[in-house]
């Protein structure tokens, strides 16, 4: 658009100025009326999260958003910048985003009285006006407000002149939005610092009687606990902020499945251009979901610290490591396409570590025993909820005659294919469990992977409802009764 580019231009355009707060809840109210979405990619949160944030923009609040880790708290937050206009005038060269027709700064002051009409004119994006900072307990107020500038004083000017004065971040958000990420672990007296920016809207560099009156929205994340034992948000600093919004974990299994497939990175022979550079991994519905299930049982073990919490972090780089151990699997074998298979999940301490914080302190293999106990928890509830375990008596029955079935990822889906030919009622099981609907897909294209994967779905099922024993050594594991 060609838009105005002197003072006396935009005056003549009929521009009229709206404070961030009535832009944001004019641009709200546009979206709600034409039914569009304000953010985009953040699942389950739409008669929960969403409409607080939508009432306390309405209601022209700063908001800060209270939740554990890997809740979706910062991407929310960025994405506000989609309540903002296209573009928005300011006065040329302006350190603070001076409103042309209602300047603050010193600078925009003379740079009008200089060039009245003729001030030139500079426009900006939504992502200029947005501005984040980490809390971290070096921030000084000086980063957050303003400090002198020695150098500026050394030029000439007066300590008390505004024009001596460095701004910090908070008046170069001017007329946007500023984020502070992890509040709690600001020092408490920078905290107290916040209180006429929230309350009064105004700064005061180093005592000297200056005033801008600024004009932002201010947003906040923060952790419900004090897990860290670094800081907490002093109380008269909540209570100026209109609205506290409670963010949460997935609150079912499928939301939790669509969370991760939307944000793990998964097609590999999209990303790579061509497929010759890997093989294609098809991963079957069960397989996320025991990776969402153990994510869900852990936000409730006893083992791991709950004030800490379980990102959904967790599950993405879990199902990652999946793919990719599936992939270095199909590689070996020469397999191509693939299926993550229960035999995959052996590798997942690497993606958990650090993750989940335990409740006490155990030896090093702690993580990795947990894990193990949620995975297998995981397991068993999936396969509960797929078969009935009565079905399975004849294979039982045909392990106590002595027999034995080995798995790993060392051993090609086609000998699984084999063996099941000689086990009638573990074939037919499986047989039934390829004809759902969600894995038609993935059968058209790689039955024999598939098949592995189920069976290796059945086995585990049976060791953890302690129907077999099972043996793991080298990479294989044995299962007999």
């Amino acid at each position: 658009m060609n838009h105005p580019r002197t003072l006396g231009e935009l005056k003549q355009s009929g521009y009229q100025s709206l404070s961030v707060k009535e832009e944001m809840r004019k641009n709200l109210l546009r979206k709600l009326q034409a039914g569009e979405p304000i953010f985009d990619g953040i699942l389950g949160y739409e008669d929960t999260v969403i409409p607080q944030v939508q009432n306390a923009i309405l209601s022209k609040h700063d908001m800060l958003f209270l939740g554990l880790r890997g809740q979706a708290k910062t991407r929310m937050l960025r994405q506000l910048t989609r309540l903002l206009d296209d573009a928005l005038p300011i006065i040329a060269g302006s350190e603070i985003h001076d409103d042309p027709l209602r300047p603050l700064s010193r600078h925009a002051r003379d740079l009008i009285a200089k060039h009245g009409d003729d001030t030139p004119i500079e426009w900006i994006t939504p992502e200029q006006r947005y501005h984040e900072k980490l809390a971290t307990p070096d921030v000084t107020i000086a980063d957050l407000i303003g400090e002198i500038d020695m150098i500026k004083h050394a030029e000439g000017r007066y300590l008390s002149s505004e024009l001596t004065m460095h701004f910090g971040l908070i008046p170069r958000s001017n007329r946007g939005i500023f984020c502070m990420n992890e509040l709690p672990d600001l020092s408490a007296k920078i905290q107290v610092g916040l209180f006429n920016v929230l309350e009064e809207r105004d700064i005061q560099i180093r005592g000297y009687p200056i005033r801008l009156d600024l004009d932002l929205c201010l947003v906040f994340s923060a952790n419900p606990e004090d897990y860290t034992n670094r800081g907490r948000i002093v109380t008269p600093l909540k209570d100026r902020i209109g609205s506290v919004i409670r963010t949460h974990y997935p609150l079912t299994r499928e939301i939790g499945v669509a969370i991760t497939d939307a944000n793990a990175w998964t097609d590999r022979a999209k990303a790579q251009g061509q497929r010759s550079l890997g093989p294609l991994v098809l991963t079957p519905l069960f397989m996320k979901e025991i990776l969402e299930e153990t994510a869900r049982l852990a936000r409730t073990s006893p083992a791991i610290n709950q004030q800490s919490g379980v990102s959904v972090r967790m599950s993405i780089a879990n199902m990652e490591n999946m793919i990719s151990n599936a992939e270095r699997r199909a590689l070996t074998l020469n397999e191509n396409p693939t299926t993550p298979r229960i035999s995959d999940l052996a590798y997942l301490a690497a993606s958990t570590r650090g993750k989940i914080e335990l409740a006490l302190s155990e030896d090093d293999g702690g993580e990795e025993k947990v894990l193990a106990k949620l995975l297998g928890e995981a397991i068993k509830n999936l396969f509960e909820a797929s078969f009935d375990l009565k079905q399975f008596r004849g294979l039982v029955e045909w392990f106590e005659g002595g027999k034995t079935l080995v798995t790993g990822d060392r051993i090609p889906a086609s000998d699984y294919v084999k063996k099941l030919n000689e086990i009638p009622v573990l074939k037919n099981a499986v047989a039934k469990f390829l004809d759902r609907p969600e894995l038609k897909e993935i059968r058209a294209q790689a039955e024999s992977p598939l098949t592995a994967s189920v069976l290796e779905f059945i086995l585990e099922g049976l060791h953890v409802e302690n129907r077999l024993n099972k043996s793991t050594k080298a990479g294989e594991s044995s299962y007999r009764r």
